[in-house]
């Protein structure tokens, strides 16, 4: 478990703040899209659900790049500023958001000590992502208003959409990257050293 950040960790988490910005803003207005599809049905509160995962991506993406404990909060906070800067209209509270999505990033990852960086980790670090900024929607989006029945299928949806996008996608991007070298000079890059050695 390593704590020291070199420039290039700090780069790293620079670059996916921002890439991951983008794609966040622009998954607001797809969000919003389907809560205004889902409104008739008396499902509009869900209608960010299915792609809440998304949002989660920077975090776990840049852990496990980085490897480096702290790695999923600053990215997913960082990501959070950039997106607010950028216009999005749920204001400063969302960087707030992004805090606690990547403290769950980070239990997902303490859970194994910081050491194990497989599927299975990724997956877990997801899922608490998950759960913890669920908590955080139950205050801050008045989730506790809402029939017991939409709540609990709100938080089913946003599991698997943290095991699809922050679970499976993020890990493959990160692995195809790796795999093609343009991450040589970070941990994730030399666990694929390794194997080409081996």
């Amino acid at each position: 478990m390593k704590f020291d950040w070199k420039l290039k960790d700090i780069l790293m988490v620079g670059i996916s703040g921002v890439l991951f910005s983008f794609l966040y803003l622009g998954m607001v207005y797809v969000g919003t899209a389907l809560c205004t599809a889902m409104t008739p049905f008396g499902m509009g509160a869900a209608g960010y659900e299915p792609i809440y995962g998304i949002w989660f991506m920077a975090g776990v993406f840049a852990l496990y790049v980085i490897r480096k404990p702290g790695t999923g909060v600053v990215a997913e906070m960082l990501a959070a500023l950039l997106e607010v800067l950028m216009g999005n209209m749920f204001g400063p509270r969302v960087f707030l958001t992004g805090f606690f999505q990547g403290i769950g990033t980070e239990i997902g990852f303490a859970m194994g000590g910081y050491k194990k960086y497989d599927m299975k980790t990724v997956l877990i670090a997801s899922v608490c992502t998950a759960v913890i900024s669920f908590i955080w929607n139950i205050y801050t989006s008045a989730y506790y208003k809402l029939e017991l029945w939409l709540v609990l299928f709100m938080l089913a949806v946003r599991l698997v959409s943290a095991l699809i996008f922050s679970g499976v996608i993020t890990k493959k991007l990160a692995d195809g990257l790796a795999k093609a070298g343009v991450l040589k000079g970070y941990a994730i890059g030399q666990q694929y050293d390794n194997f080409d050695e081996e």
